[in-house]
């Protein structure tokens, strides 16, 4: 048996009781456990099961290759970021993003790190704070765009060039890029509620052409609607 520390990205319900967990953790990157008896009528523990809550585990290893097992677990600090809607649009869009791009990632201690830095900004109603995490994540990942004097960002070479090369890099919107990008303190920009929407349609073309297999979040369109 081991601890473990790390954050909620999803969870499935398996047969009537149990659930299947999906989480990045500060040892060992993504892992994915079993977890017994979450949704049997008695255990309370179930309303802690919410996406990028930070959680401690007891984790038993599995038999063969198979998937480890939680036996207990707890969670690590409470805030009120499930109780604003703003805030809790934004946490299932983030985790399923994460959810997604973080599958083949193992022990990034970064990344950890910067996950728990994105929910602190939001729970002091940085409303925009995924705007910037995004980038964050590039750039961690080694794929951000590389700052020079051009005005349009071009996504698929990652390069600011002279001229418009996509529809939603415009000069207005390459800028806030080249702005998050070359800032020592990113969260603190202020992105104009009227470019967040477009800023944001850029990020997933971007992540589309530097991240393999990416895929739009399903939650997009819920975000978009609270945001508008």
């Amino acid at each position: 048996m081991n601890s473990q520390k790390g954050f909620l990205l999803s969870f499935i319900k398996y047969g009537e009781n149990d659930a299947v967990l999906h989480c990045f953790t500060e040892e060992d990157g993504f892992q994915t456990y079993f977890l017994k008896g979450i949704y049997a009528k008695r255990n309370k523990k179930k309303a802690l099961l919410l996406p990028l809550s930070q959680l401690s585990f007891s984790v038993n290893p599995g038999k063969g290759n198979g998937i480890q097992s939680v036996s207990r677990f707890e969670l690590v600090r409470n805030n009120d970021i499930y109780t604003d809607v703003k805030m809790n649009t934004v946490i299932f869009f983030v985790s399923d993003f994460l959810n997604q791009i973080l599958r083949n990632e193992n022990k990034n201690t970064v990344v950890f790190f910067s996950i728990d830095e994105f929910i602190n900004e939001l729970a002091l109603e940085n409303y925009q704070s995924h705007l910037v995490f995004l980038i964050k994540i590039l750039k961690i990942q080694g794929v951000a765009p590389l700052v020079s004097t051009g005005s349009y960002l071009d996504p698929e070479t990652g390069v600011f060039t002279t001229g418009l090369t996509h529809q939603l890099f415009s000069e207005e919107t390459s800028s806030i890029w080249k702005t998050i990008l070359s800032s020592e303190n990113p969260y603190q920009i202020r992105i104009h509620s009227s470019r967040r929407k477009d800023f944001l349609d850029s990020l997933l073309v971007y992540y589309h052409y530097h991240i393999t297999d990416f895929k739009i979040p399903a939650s997009l369109e819920v975000i978009q609607q609270i945001f508008e």
